[in-house]
């Protein structure tokens, strides 16, 4: 095997750093916060008649609007976050006296101060409610569930915007819950004291959120009208990568029955070193010694004193490095590739796939030939891994290396753990799996990260969103069925849409979404193969 060259520096900071900077991310390949900083926040209030129902906790009343969908809104799973519970798995909600009044979205999780243009609201670290629209009568129907988990980096984002209103897929015979979790260093610190507290490791706080938020579901969403027995858990970006885990953490198990990852996954190796290649789960080791460095720019020798700061104190910390989700030992117990091999992950149909200018969102300027094989060098310095991938990757020209470059950094981000996942579930897993390339714009290839959620929720013709033209309506409402009839059944086919063949491993289908539906080979599958060769290279150079 060829040495590499240590003088060499990798470039992976920078990347995650532009993932940092752009996100939360949006359709269309332009930062969400350009379009948040465009777009109206959601209704202060829902308005429609009272409607009460009893969860845990106590009662809530909800509305019911004239079109007949139920809607709750800011409804608590889990005890605010605040004090001596910042930095700890969520805690039961306490009971509360009388009817709480659920019609409007409680304030998003702590972060940057201009995600109040987006919800309406500042951030919070009280901040863990979720939202319920169902179009159930009452308790005695037995509806499919769809719960959102938004994207933004694991460092932004939140329940309340008007993108993932749930509405119109609540029209198509789901209910549709979408909910908040603590993001960046409130949700994925790590420290050594936080280890040691736990018995086990730390940092994965904003992850048992969202296995909190499950349960509430299962305990109480039958009395929406949903059934706690077709459950499926979908998200998009960094919501699509949390699916991915969840899919493999032991807390999660039985608490879904389907799984939708919209250009997210986890099955790269555990990043274990800061200059490594950028896997999105940190080992602990690499992540305790962020978190060390994160209290010492605070100022503060433990994590008591870092708890008697205020929110926007510990805001203005640095780590050095992004708050990621962290193998933890408890939430999440393992490389994820390493988990399906072996049959440890929970065993759910699923539906997964990525837009075709997946990383055009994080990719560098316009390259000639000569800076795109030194930018491949640099990163792949193994010369067999760089030359894989300059095979792969067409750069005889200027426009041919541009392209390229966004296409590895789509393939390394999203696109090979998709891939790797439909294959791992069919191989190892009893349930199917569906794959899909969402290619659907203004020219092919041209399909930016997040382009698809406007789509999947049917909320067309907003500020920075799809125009409601009829063929943007049709493809929505050809996208919102497959994915309601996938949450009904495990399979998304259905009266009048085109046939999505599960994924085979021999033949390699999948679905793409073009100018209409249409199902033939995996695109860009050269590309795949050869991170998943690198990703095979690398786990083996690691276990020496």
């Amino acid at each position: 095997m060829t040495e590499r060259d240590p003088s060499k520096r990798r470039r992976w900071p920078w990347i995650l750093g532009g993932i940092f900077v752009l996100s939360p991310l949006c359709c269309c390949g332009l930062p969400i916060m350009l379009l948040t900083l465009a777009m109206p926040a959601a209704p202060a209030r829902e308005r429609g008649e009272p409607d009460r129902v009893q969860v845990t906790g106590g009662t809530i009343e909800g509305v019911k609007r004239d079109d007949g969908i139920r809607v709750f809104k800011g409804v608590p799973f889990a005890e605010p976050p605040l004090g001596e519970l910042r930095w700890k798995p969520p805690q039961p909600v306490k009971p509360w006296i009388g009817v709480r009044k659920a019609d409007r979205f409680g304030p998003p999780p702590m972060q940057s101060a201009l995600a109040k243009l987006a919800f309406g609201s500042s951030p919070s670290e009280d901040s863990l409610y979720l939202n319920v629209w169902t179009p159930a009568k009452d308790a005695t129907e037995r509806r499919p569930v769809m719960v959102w988990i938004y994207g933004g980096a694991f460092n932004g984002g939140g329940a309340g915007d008007a993108l993932s209103d749930g509405s119109n897929l609540a029209k198509k015979g789901v209910v549709l819950v979408t909910f908040n979790h603590r993001v960046g260093v409130f949700g994925f610190l790590a420290h050594p004291e936080l280890s040691r507290e736990s018995g086990q490791g730390s940092g994965c706080y904003g992850i048992q959120d969202q296995v909190a938020a499950l349960r509430w579901v299962r305990e109480n969403i039958a009395r929406f009208g949903g059934d706690p027995d077709r459950v499926t858990v979908f998200g998009q970006s960094s919501g699509g990568t949390s699916v991915s885990i969840l899919a493999q953490s032991p807390l999660a198990r039985g608490l879904f029955q389907r799984a939708i990852c919209q250009s997210g996954g986890a099955m790269a190796p555990i990043k274990s070193a800061a200059d490594e290649s950028p896997g999105l789960i940190q080992s602990l080791p690499l992540a305790e010694e962020q978190g060390k460095r994160f209290l010492a720019s605070l100022g503060v020798k433990d994590i008591k004193a870092a708890r008697a700061l205020s929110a926007d104190a510990v805001m203005k910390g640095n780590s050095g490095g992004l708050p990621w989700p962290v193998a933890d030992g408890e939430t999440i117990v393992g490389d994820p590739y390493t988990l399906y091999q072996t049959g440890r992950f929970n065993d759910t149909p699923v539906l997964v796939g990525y837009t075709s200018n997946d990383g055009g969102l994080f990719g560098s300027p316009r390259k000639t030939p000569a800076e795109f094989e030194k930018e491949v060098r640099m990163n792949y310095n193994y010369k067999e891994d760089a030359a894989a991938f300059l095979a792969a990757y067409p750069h005889a020209t200027a426009a041919e290396a541009s392209r390229s470059a966004r296409d590895m950094l789509r393939d390394l981000l999203f696109g090979t753990s998709t891939w790797a996942w439909a294959r791992l579930q069919t191989e190892k897993g009893k349930h199917k799996a569906y794959l899909y390339y969402f290619d659907y714009g203004a020219a092919p290839g041209e399909a930016g990260h997040g382009a698809e959620v406007a789509f999947v929720f049917g909320n067309l013709g907003g500020w920075f969103m799809p125009k409601a033209t009829q063929e943007n309506v049709a493809m929505s409402d050809a996208v919102m069925s497959y994915w309601v009839n996938f949450a009904a059944n495990g399979d998304p086919n259905g009266p009048g849409l085109p046939e999505w063949p599960a994924f085979d491993p021999k033949e390699m289908k999948a679905m793409t979404f073009g100018k209409s539906p249409q199902a033939g080979p995996t695109p860009n599958l050269e590309k795949l193969r050869a991170y998943e060769v690198y990703w095979s290279r690398l786990r083996e150079r690691r276990s020496k």
